[in-house]
């Protein structure tokens, strides 16, 4: 087989179905192959939109997502997406053209160092320079992609590699002396937290992405319940516990809810579960869970201590960590007590009930919280959700209630705009029964609005909502509150009629500008099938996010509306 033969095949020996990519002159080989496979390949309209569309596939399916670009300048712009895939622990393969080896280093025409380039933000990267080495590598890449903490793999791919021939033997398996992930947590550790669980008066759990990742939700929905410990999500880990559950704090954080920010701040052992203690989280990192037990449990042993020092490390995978502590509660003969943290819980009710998350009701003005209200209630919370980055990110991850996970797809750690419109399409191709929805902003919308060629020509009924303020809204909240409201470049003085762009790409357009035209218009999106479709919700210019910890400050510290 030629290199290009053995790269499609090697792929579908393991189960992809869907490659999203643009064509270029150093992969022109393996779009050959690709011509006569049973392989499909989404055409995307930039190099960066494919990567968030293999992104959100990932989110959604579990599955790693696949990306096929050239060399030069279609591999220099997966690079925010590989970046954002990294910082989220999102598996991705990612295959790259690269001139022919003998031109390596000599600056040929569209030649990018592009292992060098990403070195930093993938888990793993390759640059094939023997066409036998090439089966292998991609079996250790979707290994390495998949396993321990997820991320993105990156395959450079020579042109002569590409186009030389060799005998086809793929692997059953890989052996990696030197990546050996741990997936069992030690028995002494757990038995450990489960003893401090069970001795503390005020408990809580910080569930994070790693429960959704892991596929451990309802694992940790049966622990929860099982001791009556309330249970605060970070933004990667909406989804992993039931919104409506009654356990439920909601997110913790900077834009958290009340409670949850006071529970955390009141905790005597706070039980982290596949979280990273980021900073948006933390706030002021010597005042966070001040009075607390730590305990931490992550697959990544480099994560654990790294921002907060903890008290009993568990290094393991979630679900398999998870279910070995409701076993040793069996073994140590413990049931669910519900009473013995009555005290507790009536501690939280009255936080909840002094500062629950709201908004100034308007008759005139379209409230942005109003519109994630309604998406929600119209789609009975069944729908996948995709946001941009900004206020409208964080009025999703308030207003719309997550119970199941994989449904919520936002970038978390890069804080990448112009990520959820892709994303939503990557869910929207792996997932087609299902609704699929961005809400947005209108300034992240722009930044990847060329995919809505993607979408109409793939006949994708991705919706999107935008709660347009003509505003960089979150930038703009920043300066009205600490920059006494000077609003430096955040003012989008030139908007696109957001109707006519839809309709201009074949897309449906829709715009509300008042609040009892919300409902008519999503019931309106929601009927069309056939096609993507663009809400355009003309909302109240400088509504704000609340609660807010200003920077640097305790997360018991907020301000609220």
């Amino acid at each position: 087989m030629t290199g290009s033969e053995i790269l499609i095949t090697a792929l579908e020996k393991e189960g992809v179905d869907t490659i999203f990519g643009f064509p270029g002159g150093a992969v022109l080989p393996v779009y050959d192959a690709l011509f006569s496979s049973s392989l499909r390949h989404v055409v995307v309209r930039h190099e960066q939109g494919a990567v968030h569309m293999a992104d959100g596939y990932a989110r959604a399916t579990g599955k790693p997502g696949v990306v096929l670009v050239t060399s030069g300048p279609g591999a220099t712009n997966t690079v925010t997406g590989i970046a954002t895939a990294y910082m989220d622990s999102i598996p991705l393969v990612v295959l790259t053209g690269q001139v022919p080896t003998a031109l390596i280093g000599n600056d040929a025409f569209q030649e990018a160092d592009i292992v060098g380039i990403t070195r930093p933000c993938t888990k793993h990267n390759y640059l094939v320079k023997d066409i036998k080495d090439l089966a292998t590598i991609v079996k250790k890449a979707f290994y390495i992609a998949m396993s321990g903490r997820p991320g993105p793999v990156l395959i450079d791919l020579p042109k002569d590699v590409l186009t030389n021939t060799e005998h086809f033997r793929y692997p059953d398996e890989v052996s990696m002396p030197t990546y050996q992930p741990t997936f069992r947590g030690h028995s002494r550790q757990i038995r450990r937290a489960v003893e401090g669980i069970l001795q503390a008066e005020r408990p809580v759990i910080y569930a994070g992405g790693g429960v959704v990742l892991s596929d451990s939700a309802k694992e940790l929905l049966k622990f929860a319940e099982r001791l009556s410990i309330p249970v605060t999500t970070t933004l990667m880990g909406l989804g992993g516990f039931p919104g409506t559950h009654p356990l439920f704090l909601g997110m913790l954080g900077m834009h958290g809810t009340y409670c949850a920010n006071m529970a955390v701040t009141n905790t005597d052992c706070l039980i982290a579960i596949g979280a990273r203690f980021d900073d948006r989280v933390t706030g002021k990192i010597d005042e966070f869970a001040p009075y607390a037990k730590i305990i931490h449990i992550d697959i990544d042993p480099t994560s654990i201590s790294k921002n907060v020092k903890v008290d009993i490390p568990i290094v393991g995978d979630v679900r398999l960590v998870v279910k070995e502590m409701s076993r040793t509660l069996s073994e140590m003969k413990v049931r669910g007590k519900k009473g013995r943290l009555a005290g507790w819980r009536r501690q939280i009710e009255g936080w909840d009930n002094t500062h629950k998350l709201s908004y100034k009701k308007s008759v005139n003005k379209i409230k942005p919280q109003y519109v994630v209200e309604r998406l929600y209630e119209l789609t009975k919370g069944e729908a996948i959700i995709a946001t941009e980055v900004g206020q409208n990110q964080m009025w999703t991850a308030q207003f719309f209630k997550f119970n199941k996970p994989r449904t919520f797809l936002t970038s978390g750690g890069l804080g990448t705009m112009g990520y959820g419109f892709p994303a939503a399409i990557g869910a929207q191709i792996a997932c087609p029964g299902r609704v699929v929805i961005d809400i947005a902003g209108d300034g992240s919308i722009q930044m990847n609005i060329q995919e809505l060629a993607t979408a109409v020509q793939y006949r994708l009924p991705v919706k999107v909502a935008i709660l347009n303020n003509r505003f960089l809204g979150m930038v703009r909240q920043w300066q009205e509150l600490f920059y006494g409201s000077r609003y430096s470049s955040t003012c989008i003085e030139v908007m696109p009629d957001f109707v006519r762009l839809a309709e201009s790409y074949g897309a449906a357009g829709l715009r509300a500008a008042a609040p009892q035209e919300v409902d008519g218009v999503i019931k309106e999106a929601l009927s069309i099938k056939d096609r993507p479709v663009i809400m355009d919700f003309v909302v109240d210019r400088e509504e704000n996010v609340y609660p807010m910890v200003p920077a640097g400050q305790p997360i018991n510290k907020m301000l609220l509306v």
